[in-house]
């Protein structure tokens, strides 16, 4: 087992290079993807990724559920997760904006972050898992732009402390962090 974090700005090319470790460790590769169609903008980015991954490999589609059954990934060699920023962006999206200050909701993402690093530690699986960067720019003017971008900052920290390996992608380079 193996965990591999992917970090770097908004089409940078880090789901591309995810894809491409992915096809280099197995042709058994299970697609975690957490897109949503909300508009027509958002189903073109969201085709162009079934379009450029291989048509043999499993799909999982989910909105906000960060941990999947083991039945689900149990038959795969690689997990390709796809992307937490998509993840923690529909969960932001599902609290009240009268409670973006409650620490409530804060933890528990943390939580469910915390049990999906345990539960990948513990898959005999290679994870592959994407995440941007939100970190580089300036404070998000909207209350739910600063709790994404703080909640975000955590997670992936988390992650790469977690991780074997960590990457960022700039420009469609990418640069080995640590591993």
């Amino acid at each position: 087992m193996s965990f591999v974090l992917i970090t770097g700005g908004v089409r940078c090319g880090k789901s591309a290079f995810a894809e491409q470790l992915a096809a280099m460790q197995s042709d058994s590769v299970l697609y975690v993807a957490f897109g949503v169609v909300t508009d027509e903008e958002m189903k073109s980015r969201i085709d162009a990724h079934k379009e450029r991954r291989p048509k043999h490999w499993g799909v999982w589609e989910d909105t906000d559920s960060l941990i999947i059954p083991n039945n689900i990934f149990s038959g795969y060699h690689v997990v390709l997760v796809d992307c937490l920023s998509t993840w923690l962006a529909n969960r932001c999206m599902q609290i009240p904006e009268s409670e973006y200050k409650q620490p409530f909701h804060k933890e528990c993402i943390r939580e469910e972050v915390r049990e999906w690093l345990k539960c990948i530690k513990q898959s005999k699986q290679h994870i592959i898992a994407v995440s941007s960067e939100v970190g580089l720019g300036g404070v998000a003017m909207s209350p739910l732009g600063r709790l994404f971008q703080d909640l975000l900052g955590e997670v992936n920290q988390l992650a790469a402390e977690q991780a074997d390996e960590v990457y960022a992608v700039l420009s469609g380079i990418p640069l080995r962090l640590k591993g």
